[in-house]
């Protein structure tokens, strides 16, 4: 049974329709790629993460970014965090997140890499 439908035309080539899982795993890509207060009408969507990336990457710089990326998925009440694990890289950063989808228990791990040259973040 479809509980959520959505459209998207970010690489999609005849199919626009998104369903369930794979909308919500856009949906928080989205947020995750448009930065904080960007976004007319909603200035708390998006993300103030991207200024982290060029700070030494350090415990509390760490910290920083686990509290944004748990405020940026709780901002969406389809998903939760059940693990989260930073993994500093030479070019940007991998986060890689476990995410439980609320309407039941089907857990997914996802990789997504913050690009710092093309200032875009991408599941891997």
């Amino acid at each position: 049974m479809t509980t959520f439908i959505g459209f998207n035309t970010q690489n999609q080539f005849k199919k626009f329709t998104l369903l369930d899982n794979e909308l919500i795993k856009r949906d928080l890509l989205n947020a995750l790629n448009i930065r904080h207060g960007q976004l007319v009408g909603r200035p708390s969507y998006g993300t103030s993460l991207w200024d982290n990336l060029f700070e030494n990457q350090n415990a509390d710089t760490q910290r920083t970014i686990t509290q944004e990326l748990q405020r940026v998925v709780g901002g969406d009440p389809r998903v939760q965090i059940s693990e989260l694990q930073l993994f500093p890289q030479e070019n940007g950063m991998l986060i890689q997140v476990e995410l439980v989808f609320v309407p039941g228990t089907n857990a997914e791990s996802l990789a997504i890499f913050f690009d710092q040259s093309s200032r875009r973040a991408s599941y891997v």
